[in-house]
This record gives C-alpha cells, sequence and structure tokens, in this order.
C-alpha cells in the first residue's frame, strides 16, 4: 500500500478511479461529517509522511459535494484506500502494518552477511576482484587503509588491481575468521574480524572492522576499515614421508 503514496502511475489510476468510479456511486458513505473534522488542504500535509496522512484519512470526509461526500484535496491515493477500506479499524490496521516492519531475523541476517564474506573471499582467491568488491557499496563506500582514504568503491577495486592483480603469488590466497557480529538494527550490522593473506612475498595478517547496511534488502558494506602487518610466509606443507616398500620375496638362484 506504501506504493500507492509514492508510484506517480498508481497515484494517477487511483485518482481516475476516485473520480470515476466512487464519487458517483450511491453506496459511498462518508466516516464522519465536516463539523466533527475540518478539511486538511494539500498544503498541510507538505513534508508529511504517507503513514500519517493514511491515519489522517480517517475524518478528511464531508458531506459538501455530490452524493454528499466532497472531494479530497489529498494525494489521489488515499481515495483508493477508502476504497479498499470502508471502516476505521481496517484503515488504522493498515497505518499500523506500514509504521511497523516485519521483525527482522538476527539469526537469518548474520548468516547472510557471513555468507557474503564468504563470497567475497572466494572472489579473491580466483581473482575475481569485481567479484569480490561486489560486497561493497557502490559507488560510495567509504573505505580506509594504510593509514589512508582509498577513492571511493572505483578506488578501491583499482588499488586491489594495481597493487595485488599481477600474478596469483601477488593476489595470494585470502581467509578470514574469527569474525564476531553486532546486530544495530534491522538495516545495520557491525563485523569485526580476522584474515590472513598468504603469500611467498609480503604476507600479511590484520583486522577488519566493517559497517553494514541493508540496502534494498541486501547487506553490504558502507565502511571498511584494515589494520594490518606483514608476517613471515608459510612454509609450504611438507610432502609426506613415503612409507618403503616391502622388499621383495627373495628367490633361490635356479638349480643346475
Amino acid at each position: 500500500m506504501l506504493d500507492l503514496m509514492t508510484s506517480p502511475k498508481l497515484l494517477a489510476q487511483a485518482k481516475s478511479y476516485f473520480n470515476d468510479v466512487q464519487l458517483k456511486t450511491d453506496s459511498h458513505a462518508p466516516l464522519i461529517t465536516a463539523q466533527d473534522k475540518p478539511q486538511l488542504s494539500r498544503s498541510a500535509c507538505a513534508g508529511r509522511s504517507s503513514v500519517a496522512m493514511i491515519a489522517d484519512a480517517v475524518g478528511l470526509w464531508s458531506r459538501d459535494g455530490r452524493r454528499g461526500v466532497r472531494r479530497l484535496d489529498l494525494p489521489a491515493g488515499i481515495g483508493l484506500l477508502r476504497w479498499m477500506m470502508r471502516d476505521r479499524f481496517w484503515l488504522l490496521t493498515a497505518a499500523l502494518c506500514l509504521a511497523s516492519p516485519a521483525a527482522a531475523d538476527p539469526a537469518q541476517d548474520r548468516a547472510a552477511i557471513l555468507t557474503l564474506v564468504a563470497q567475497m573471499e572466494q572472489a579473491w582467491n580466483r581473482g575475481d576482484f569485481r567479484g569480490y568488491m561486489a560486497g561493497f557499496s557502490n559507488p560510495d563506500v567509504v573505505f580506509v587503509s594504510s593509514g589512508r582514504f582509498q577513492d571511493g568503491w572505483q578506488g578501491t577495486l583499482d588499488h586491489y588491481v594495481r597493487d595485488y592483480g599481477g600474478s596469483p603469488r601477488t593476489r595470494g590466497t585470502l581467509h578470514f575468521y574469527d569474525m564476531k557480529i553486532e546486530l544495530l538494527a534491522d538495516d545495520a550490522a557491525m563485523l569485526v574480524g580476522r584474515y590472513h593473506l598468504e603469500r611467498p612475498v609480503r604476507a600479511a595478517e590484520g583486522v577488519n572492522t566493517r559497517l553494514f547496511r541493508k540496502i534494498a534488502g541486501r547487506w553490504v558494506i558502507t565502511l571498511n576499515h584494515v589494520s594490518a602487518h606483514d608476517v613471515p610466509s608459510r612454509p609450504a606443507a611438507p610432502v609426506s614421508e613415503r612409507v618403503p616398500s616391502a622388499p621383495a620375496a627373495r628367490q633361490d638362484p635356479p638349480s643346475s
């Protein structure tokens, strides 16, 4: 129903219905009289939320026009809502539903964030830096590393391609771990975690502090701060010692 108040196309359709159908039907009955509630003009609605206007619409009907109903000086979506909800109870229910979004599921949100981080790790390790950057808000992520700000989403991508994209040896193998997530709101979360970048030269470990926001139903990183230090490269895993094979059975020399 919120779309009725924000979509120009739906508003036009609602206005057409209100003028051509609703004002001409004998079954329409005002909720209250003009004496109970003064008319609210369009100018009085400026800057008000859709939910507030829907709630106020309970008392905006007067007997000052054809069929006992005066044309409303409100966004035309109210007309269609009046047709859909014939009494105060249903209109109030609609307003409460809009004002109270479905409760978030903390476990589901944490799982979605961890899944995103795992996808970023996989993208890095296959050399897909653009896929790695898909986890960040584009174009306005705030990214801080090495004591300076990167230049937004594109600047961060350019930094990765320039400094890590030469070969698999310079890119290394990335692993995120020991991650702690605090949900700050239904659409905001903070992640603090560690990472290790293994490569032959200048292996690194560090801490990521990341602010996530849920935008259009999807979690993305809007602020990322990295604190890192070089560590010795880990030696390659030793080749397993080969188990000596059993000696061949001794054969007696052939008889003469």
